[in-house]
């Protein structure tokens, strides 16, 4: 099946501060704030909702459509997906813009400070979901807002069934534009604090959302993930992984799991499990983009967590 990602394409330049903010902030005088964090550790990761999401769904032999704006210095990451296998025809590149990303300084204690440049993000709309992708199935996941809301009333237009994910773009927008997406999607998929800022935006209790669509999606970090469906409660627990590493990425790796299971005909929360099982393996490396599984090795990791392969229902 064709899964058609819509979201962001980014860089993540993240920086280790080798010590505490703490102790190097006067509470007193943060009014007049001026403070330089020596960062003697850099990396830069290839990132992005999009980009994640589709990284996750080739690991597992899909050949996902990733819709994205980027900015002109996008080479390094086009030749990326090339050599992942990953068609980059719908990625449209924004004259004059960089593309989206994130400056990430991490302390001692994980204390992260961010600063997001949205860039060729903002100019999402100008790509345009249309019958000749043949998409059979969509996610519409952080991106700019104009391009999120048309995305997901394309989708809708053109019955392709989607999951929406609204993510840290949650706060962008209205009760009335939440509810829409609610009543144009198929499935939602959210994290336990977006879940509760749903409920406040919207005015609608996540059950009621759940009532909405064919399944909502809780995912509540190291407390696993909750699937409403049905009008029944499925509890999925909490896959262990070799290591904790880092956390960035994790949601994108759930949401490929999820998208996978549903396009093979899973049932949600055996797709859910599939989405923990990929959530455990990119913990254990750095950045959204590092971790390289095997087929087997992510049906092992599976087998070993619920005492059967989905594969082989």
């Amino acid at each position: 099946m064709s899964i058609l990602v819509t979201g962001s394409i980014a860089y993540d330049t993240i920086m280790v501060f080798p010590d505490r903010f703490k102790n190097h902030l006067l509470p007193e005088q943060l009014h007049i704030l001026n403070i330089c964090f020596l960062t003697p550790e850099m990396r830069r990761e290839y990132g992005g909702t999009a980009g994640n999401i589709s990284y996750n769904l080739r690991l597992l032999g899909e050949a996902p459509i990733v819709m994205a704006t980027v900015g002109e210095d996008s080479q390094p990451y086009l030749e990326r997906l090339d050599e992942l296998g990953i068609a980059n025809g719908q990625l449209k590149r924004i004259r004059g813009q960089f593309t989206a990303q994130a400056f990430i300084t991490t302390d001692l204690d994980d204390n992260q400070i961010t600063a997001f440049h949205p860039g060729a993000m903002n100019f999402a709309h100008e790509n345009k979901v249309t019958d000749d992708l043949n998409a059979q199935l969509a996610i519409v996941s952080p991106d700019g807002k104009d391009g999120m809301l048309q995305h997901a009333r394309e989708c809708a237009e053109l019955g392709i069934p989607f999951v929406f994910d609204p993510g840290q773009g949650l706060p962008m927008f209205s009760a009335d534009e939440l509810r829409e997406f609610v009543r144009l999607a198929d499935f939602v998929a959210v994290n336990d604090y977006e879940g509760k800022m749903l409920e406040e935006k919207s005015g609608e209790t996540l059950e009621s959302v759940a009532s909405q669509v064919k399944a909502l999606v809780v995912t509540l970090g190291g407390r696993g993930s909750l699937v409403l469906t049905d009008g029944q409660r499925h509890e999925i627990p909490c896959v262990e992984a070799e290591q904790v590493v880092d956390p960035t990425g994790c949601g994108d790796a759930y949401r490929a799991g999820l998208l996978h299971g549903i396009a093979a005909g899973w049932d949600v929360p055996t797709s859910a499990r599939l989405g923990a099982v990929m959530g455990a393996i990119k913990i254990a490396h750095r950045g959204g983009q590092n971790h390289k599984p095997s087929h087997a090795e992510i049906d092992a990791r599976f087998r070993g967590a619920f005492d059967y392969s989905p594969w082989g229902m």
